[in-house]
């Protein structure tokens, strides 16, 4: 099975306090309409940190600064195996505007549980809302 490394921001409002994250619901290909946190794949040469800062900048228009790495999500879907290093993210620059993603919303600690994520992502959401 193909192996597909990726990088994904959980944007908070402030990494020192973390009251809202970002989410967004995909807008194109077979998971279309599922919730993920935003971001892409590495490509040659770049690290994590990298990559991530172009895809939110091609995604979003917004440059964010990133933080620590939260986990690193090893997820199987049926056609390929999905590891996905999930890092905490900050608006450093921009109004995040959907370049590719059909909805967002930002979500408190509370509300963590009124998207339907994706099967990968929603591996995530105890850790996140442990740390905010």
């Amino acid at each position: 099975m193909k192996t597909v490394k990726v990088v994904a921001a959980v944007i908070c409002d402030d990494m020192n306090v973390k009251n809202k994250i970002f989410a967004t619901a995909r807008g194109y290909g077979d998971l279309k309409g599922g919730w993920e946190f935003p971001g892409g794949k590495v490509e040659l040469g770049e690290t994590p940190q990298e990559a991530l800062k172009r895809e939110i900048m091609e995604e979003l228009d917004t440059k964010i600064l990133v933080g620590e790495l939260i986990n690193t999500i090893e997820y199987d879907y049926p056609t390929f195996h999905l590891s996905m290093d999930c890092f905490w993210a900050e608006v450093q620059e921009g109004d995040l505007k959907l370049k590719e993603a059909q909805e967002a919303k930002w979500l408190t600690k509370e509300e963590l549980d009124s998207v339907a994520w994706l099967p990968a992502d929603v591996t995530l959401i105890d850790q996140i809302r442990e740390q905010m």
